[in-house]
């Protein structure tokens, strides 16, 4: 039987320096007239989108709205940091909240490279979430609009659990870098761990099982069975790299909805959960 894991934190991927980007949040004294924000000594209260996983559902730039792909997500510090994914590459940056208004500076993110269409929403999420933007928040959504009318929409969504979530591979891992996947693969391989102590999904073109336990950090993989279909070049090379990681026993980290399961030898992947995604056994 699986054991409930522990929230562990995933693992740090290499970084670059970008452009203005990021989030904290801390109460203001403000403005002029009478009561809160005039100026008074009243502190004006921040918009409460601080401690929260924000999981990006689309991005609207010059009138034209893209629905966000798996993973998309932000999540701010109350301590003045923001970190998430912008759909293919993971970030972080210095955040500020004041009253409505987040400001994001000060970023880097990871250099993966992306195909269509990730990267064309991944440039209009970063383009869109750098500097002061006016945040709004109703019944749990958030929008964040830059002073040009643009806008990003994101919900609130609760941590992914190991047990019973479909974890959809978006990355590989060498040490601390995370690499993209072979070109073609994006999607393919997904998997979920059963209540029945087995693991079972496709590893990009072959479906596959395996009895699983796990032990605080670490998961202890049996024997992997799986279909012999033929698969294309770049299919192989991911199942390959999966089979080489779910080899007896691996470290594991969770970080709210991002899955890094790691081999010994410093090699694994990484993977997302779905939204809403359920699959026991």
């Amino acid at each position: 039987m699986l054991k409930k894991p522990p929230y562990l934190p995933g693992a740090a991927a290499a970084l670059v320096p970008l452009l203005a980007l990021g989030l904290t949040a801390c109460g203001t004294q403000s403005g002029d007239g009478s009561g809160p924000g005039d100026g008074s000594g009243s502190v004006r209260p921040d918009v409460p989108v601080t401690g929260v996983h924000w999981t990006v559902e689309s991005v609207t730039v010059d009138g034209r709205k893209t629905a966000a792909p798996a993973g998309a997500h932000v999540r701010i510090d109350p301590k003045g940091r923001a970190m998430g994914n912008f759909g293919c590459n993971h970030f972080n940056a210095r955040a500020t909240v004041d009253g409505d208004t987040v400001t994001l500076s000060d970023a880097a993110m990871t250099e993966m490279g992306c195909p269509e269409p990730l990267q064309g929403f991944e440039d209009a999420l970063k383009s869109t979430l750098t500097g002061k933007l006016k945040a709004e928040l109703t019944d749990g959504k958030l929008t964040l609009t830059t002073p040009d009318g643009d806008a990003i929409r994101l919900g609130e969504q609760p941590p992914a659990p190991l047990v019973g979530t479909t974890w959809t591979v978006d990355s590989l891992v060498s040490g601390r870098a995370a690499t993209s996947l072979p070109a073609g693969t994006e999607g393919k391989a997904s998997f979920v761990f059963g209540k029945d102590g087995s693991v079972r999904g496709n590893l990009g073109c072959n479906q596959f099982s395996a009895p699983v336990t796990t032990d605080g950090s670490t998961l202890t993989f049996g024997r992997v069975t799986s279909t012999r279909k033929l698969c294309p070049g770049p299919a192989m090379e991911l199942e390959r790299a999966l089979l080489n990681t779910m080899k007896g026993k691996v470290t594991y980290a969770i970080d709210h909805r991002s899955l890094t399961v790691t081999a010994p030898g410093g090699t694994g992947f990484a993977a997302g959960a779905e939204s809403g995604g359920k699959g026991a056994r």
